[in-house]
């Protein structure tokens, strides 16, 4: 028997998970689509496909076993029927332009990590050698106050000239 997807009526997540809680289900379908499969749910004399989330479209996985795991997992169903008549794998066209783009960053994110972390390795290091010369914060400050009075009397000497 073909379903009309078209005659389907669609049920959102939310609902699924309240009828689950309720053990209101009674059976699930796995039916095959253009591009994926779809899951229909029993409860009472409705069947109705899952929605996904924000579009209030039929949900599609794009494999058999993504479908079943949902169906074990989520719905806690350990049989379910599968209607493969409709399914068509190479309909749909699937394509993630950003993919290579997330990728490269996730490698960027990857290497700065690894260099982040030798250098603080380097600095732990340095910090536990006896030989490292250890500077006194005050010594630091009075070096830096004597810059800075260079360069503000640089500033104003410059000033006044023009």
């Amino acid at each position: 028997m073909v379903r009309e997807i078209a005659k389907l009526e669609m049920i959102d997540s939310k609902a699924v998970k309240s009828l689950v809680d309720a053990q209101a289900i009674h059976g699930a379908t796995v039916l095959g689509q253009p591009g994926g499969w779809a899951v229909l749910v029993r409860y009472g004399a409705l069947e109705k496909a899952v929605a996904a989330q924000r579009s209030r479209q039929m949900r599609l996985w794009r494999h058999l076993d993504t479908a079943a795991s949902f169906i074990r997992d989520e719905l806690h169903l350990p049989r379910f029927e599968v209607d493969a008549v409709g399914h068509e794998p190479e309909a749909v066209e699937r394509r993630r332009p950003d993919t290579a783009e997330r990728q490269r960053q996730a490698h960027a994110a990857a290497e700065h990590d690894r260099w982040f972390r030798a250098e603080v390795q380097k600095a732990l290091v340095m910090a536990d050698d006896p030989a490292t010369v250890w500077v006194a914060h005050e010594d630091v400050k009075a070096r830096w106050a004597t810059k800075r009075a260079a360069l503000v009397a640089r500033i104003e000497a410059s000033e006044d000239e023009a």
